[in-house]
C-alpha cells in the first residue's frame, strides 16, 4: 500500500480548482485502496477559493483524509508549501501546483518503477530531463533558461530544473528541512535545495510530462525582480 500526502498550494485559484478536483477524484478513485491524505494550504486568496474549495466533494474513500489550511494575508507558495508540509502525516509527501500541469499520476508512475529507494533522497520531477514531455510557452521556456543560468552562476547547483512544482520527499526528513526555509515565495525551491544539500540528502531529477495551463499566478514585472533579489538574500544567507 502507497501512502502518500499530496501538498497543493493555492492563491485565487477559483476558475480552475473545479477542474483540479474533478482530476484528483478520479486519481484517487483509481488508487483508493492506497492511503491518501490531500492537504489543501489557501495562503490568502481573495476570491472564491475557500468556497470552492468547503463544497468539495470527493469520492468516498475509508483510507482517504482531506485538510484544509487557510490564513488570510497573502505570503507566498514557499509559504504554502512549508504549512503543507509541516502537516503531513504519511511516509511519501507531493508537492504540486494547483492546476495540475504534472498529474499526479506521474508519482504512480515513479512508484511502481521502484524509484523510490532511498528515505535519504528528494526527487525532482525535471522539465530538463531528457526523457520528459513538455508543452511549454516560449516566455515559460526562456523564463526557465534564464533562472536556470542565475542559479548555477550563483550557487554550486548543477540540476537541470530546481523550480518544477513536482517534487517528492520523505516525511522521515521533510518536516526538518521545512521548517528552516525562509524564502516564501517562487525563489523557495533554491533554499530548499541548498538545505537538501546541507544535510546531506540526494536529489534525483526525474522525467515527467509537463502541461502549460494558462491562469499562472507568475507575474513577469512583478515576481521576477523580487525572484532575484530573493535569491540574493538567499546568496548572502548561505
Amino acid at each position: 500500500m502507497i501512502s502518500l500526502s499530496i501538498i497543493i498550494p493555492l492563491y485565487n485559484e477559483e476558475k480552475r480548482l473545479k477542474k483540479t478536483i474533478t482530476i484528483l477524484n478520479k486519481f484517487i478513485k483509481k488508487f483508493k485502496k492506497n492511503k491518501i491524505e490531500i492537504i489543501f494550504v489557501d495562503d490568502g486568496s481573495t476570491d472564491e477559493t475557500i468556497t470552492i474549495l468547503k463544497r468539495m466533494n470527493f469520492i468516498k474513500s475509508k483510507n482517504l483524509k482531506k485538510k484544509i489550511i487557510r490564513y488570510n494575508k497573502n505570503v507566498g507558495k514557499g509559504f504554502a508549501v512549508k504549512k503543507g508540509i509541516l502537516k503531513a502525516k504519511n511516509e511519501w509527501v507531493l508537492i504540486c501546483d494547483a492546476d495540475l500541469s504534472v498529474h499526479p499520476i506521474q508519482f504512480i508512475k515513479w512508484y511502481n518503477k521502484n524509484i523510490f529507494v532511498s528515505n535519504k533522497k528528494a526527487y525532482y520531477g525535471s522539465r530538463e530531463h531528457k526523457n520528459s514531455i513538455i508543452r511549454a510557452s516560449k516566455y515559460r521556456v526562456f523564463l526557465g533558461f534564464f533562472f536556470k543560468k542565475l542559479i548555477r552562476l550563483m550557487f554550486d547547483i548543477k540540476l537541470g530544473d530546481t523550480q518544477c512544482g513536482f517534487k517528492v520527499f520523505h516525511n522521515s526528513y521533510s518536516k526538518k528541512i521545512f521548517r528552516k526555509i525562509n524564502s516564501f515565495r517562487f525563489a523557495f525551491d533554491v533554499e530548499l535545495t541548498i538545505l537538501l544539500k546541507k544535510h546531506k540528502i540526494g536529489i534525483e531529477e526525474l522525467p515527467l510530462k509537463w502541461t502549460h495551463k494558462t491562469g499562472s499566478k507568475l507575474n513577469f514585472k512583478k515576481d521576477v525582480p523580487r525572484m532575484i533579489l530573493d535569491i540574493i538574500l538567499i546568496r548572502l544567507k548561505y
